[in-house]
């Protein structure tokens, strides 16, 4: 072969070259993938960071809570740190308020009921905030394969035309629009594994501090009523 005509051919395949020559709805289905790509890879290091705060969070409240003294005090020092009022500290705000509040005018089973419900709801708005785009990383894994799917049996459609013009399958006329095909399925692929692995492992994550978070409630709850009268009779 030529040495032109084969440096000619490995331009007319470079990359670059196929993504800026292909068809007009493969470059939309590139756009398309580029960005979903580019928001799940953003969502996925907020998430990094939002889940490593979590588990510090969770941890530095465990450790203080653990360490004893009076639950009034722990509340106190808990209520104004931003450090500690997250996660089980928020459930712990939350459940000792609602205690309180009920404790002076209402039965004591009655104000575990509602310390319960209080815990409750701080701890399905924690899990909200964790859960928040995760489902978008979910759209992008199951989403993104099926776009570069359209792109490649775009880019397959277009060769078999490309070979009804030319009456004649040679590997100028079919070459670029297959590549084409094979750079949308790559594509795809790109912007799907790096969602699917981390929308998996993000959603093991909530359901892990969702699970530590349920048990903190529960031994809140026994503390609570081992302080009640009602237990000490």
């Amino acid at each position: 072969m030529d040495p032109n005509t084969a440096a000619a051919s490995t331009q007319a395949l470079s990359l670059a070259h196929l993504v800026l020559n292909a068809s007009w709805v493969v470059q939309s289905i590139l756009i398309i993938l580029l960005l979903a790509s580019i928001a799940s890879w953003t969502i996925i290091f907020q998430k990094w960071a939002i889940f490593r705060s979590a588990w510090k969070a969770l941890d530095r409240f465990e450790q203080r809570f653990w360490s004893g003294g009076e639950m009034s005090q722990l509340y106190h020092h808990v209520s104004g740190n931003p450090a500690l009022e997250a996660g089980a500290g928020s459930i712990f705000c939350a459940g000792y308020e609602e205690f309180q509040r009920q404790r002076s005018k209402a039965r004591s089973a009655d104000a575990l009921d509602a310390a319960r419900r209080a815990m409750r709801v701080a701890r399905m708005r924690e899990v909200e905030n964790l859960e928040t785009n995760l489902s978008f990383l979910a759209s992008v894994a199951s989403v993104s394969p099926f776009i570069g799917l359209f792109g490649t049996v775009w880019g397959i459609m277009t060769a078999f035309t490309n070979i009804g013009i030319a009456q004649q399958a040679t590997l100028a006329t079919v070459a670029p629009p297959v590549a084409e095909a094979l750079i949308a399925t790559a594509a795809g692929l790109f912007a799907a594994i790096p969602a699917a692995v981390a929308y998996n492992r993000y959603l093991h994550d909530v359901d892990r501090l969702d699970a530590r978070y349920e048990v903190f409630m529960d031994e809140f709850t026994n503390i609570l009523h081992r302080q009640t009268p009602e237990s000490q009779t």
